[in-house]
């Protein structure tokens, strides 16, 4: 015995709800012979009767009835298996490497971009390159890396999705005055010296980060330039400068020594996933995208 084909298995679905070989025809997009030629190839594949002809109309034979029912599992696993091979065609594939401004991958939004985007396209390779200060800008815009988890204020020329938003904070030394306080103003800091960044950094990014010059008009007095946060909070530690973070800072970058402040004049930091425009349909790029706004989404329902 030859096994049935599956369209064959489908005419026979058709047969059966409409008890008409005519409307079952018009149905399937086939002509009446043809289709009463298919189930009767069927019935010799199977060796057995399935459905009984007369007056235009049909009727199942007991064999027919039984057959049908398992026609049904057969063809909607065959469907099943369609739906899944297509989702794999569209899969993503290839290699997709994200820049992350220092710790940036390894906060809990971008956390969930990336595992979004692993659960959805599996066979996309991503490399999760860190950048520093000066590399963070750079890199995108000389295609070492197809998109980036940076922070803002971003530049003009970049496009971007907004994935969270949290207060900043001073980074003290633990025996700096000012360390006991529970909030700070910018008035109270308006002598000390702030960690700087070197020349290749775009200035109104960090000027905009240090609020400089400050609401009264004075100028932010800089001192040593670092080029990551690591050597940032080592200025810190060694009493040259305060610098000023995300509140994650807290968590990413605990030190003995050091110590956080709320600063409510400071605002928010907001945290992005960047791209340049000219990468924005390349598909690992998009998949990137779409992963990034449906976690962003998610977060904003949560009540």
């Amino acid at each position: 015995m030859r096994e049935p084909s599956v369209h064959q298995l489908r005419l026979l679905l058709a047969v059966a709800e409409e008890l008409h070989f005519k409307r079952a025809a018009a149905r399937m997009f086939i002509s009446q012979p043809a289709l009463s030629q298919q189930i009767r190839a069927l019935e010799e594949r199977l060796g057995i009767g399935l459905v009984e002809r007369g007056g235009g109309g049909a009727r199942l034979t007991t064999a027919g009835a039984a057959v049908v029912e398992e026609a049904r599992s057969v063809v909607a696993a065959m469907e099943r298996l369609l739906r899944v091979s297509d989702a794999q065609a569209d899969a993503v594939r290839g290699e997709l490497c994200v820049g992350s401004l220092g710790a940036e991958a390894a906060m809990p939004h971008a956390r969930a971009v990336l595992a979004h985007l692993r659960d959805h396209h599996p066979h996309l390779r991503v490399e999760v390159r860190n950048l520093n200060f000066v590399e963070q800008f750079d890199a995108l815009a000389n295609g070492e890396v197809d998109a980036a988890f940076l922070r803002g204020p971003l530049p003009p020329g970049l496009q971007s999705v907004r994935l969270a938003s949290e207060p900043r904070v001073v980074c003290l030394p633990a025996d700096d005055p000012l360390a006991g306080e529970t909030t700070l103003t910018l008035a109270q800091l308006a002598d000390r010296t702030v960690v700087d960044m070197p020349r290749d950094v775009p200035r109104l990014w960090w000027d905009h980060l240090t609020v400089n010059p400050r609401p009264d008009g004075t100028p932010v007095r800089f001192g040593p330039v670092v080029r990551d946060t690591e050597a940032m909070v080592l200025a810190v530690l060694q009493a040259r400068a305060i610098t000023f973070l995300p509140a994650a800072a807290r968590q990413l970058y605990p030190r003995p020594g050091l110590v956080y402040v709320d600063a409510p004049e400071l605002g928010e930091s907001e945290s992005y996933l960047a791209w340049l425009p000219a990468h924005r349909d390349v598909l690992a790029v998009r998949a990137l995208r779409e992963a990034a706004r449906a976690t962003a989404q998610d977060r904003e329902q949560r009540p």
